[in-house]
């Protein structure tokens, strides 16, 4: 629980930082210029908006929020396809790994 409260201060500022480390957490930041640490975020709410919510007319928050977990959980997890996967949905590429033999890493290095 945090004993106070961060002022608009950004991410990278000391301030920010140093309550991070008082906590002991550890931010993950790219440098300036480079996106890729959220890219897959990015992407994921991207589709979730194109896909989905753009397509709808919501009645009420609550209808919204079941819609979205539904998608989620019911589709873009266990039906769509994903390029990056092979083609596969995230659930059944997860089976295929799951299934791999182990690889033995040698303990010296």
């Amino acid at each position: 629980m945090l004993r106070r409260p961060v002022e608009s201060a950004q991410y990278a500022s000391d301030q920010y930082q140093a309550l991070l480390a008082e906590y002991g957490f550890v931010c993950s930041m790219s440098r300036k210029g480079h996106c890729w640490d959220n890219a897959v975020a990015e992407r994921f709410f991207l589709n979730l908006k194109m896909e989905r919510v753009w397509q709808r007319n919501y009645a009420n928050h609550a209808e919204a929020k079941f819609d979205v977990a539904n998608y989620t959980a019911g589709f873009y997890n266990c039906e769509r396809l994903h390029s990056v996967l092979g083609n596969l949905p995230p659930s059944v590429y997860e089976r295929k790994m799951a299934e791999k033999e182990l690889i033995v890493v040698s303990e010296i290095t």
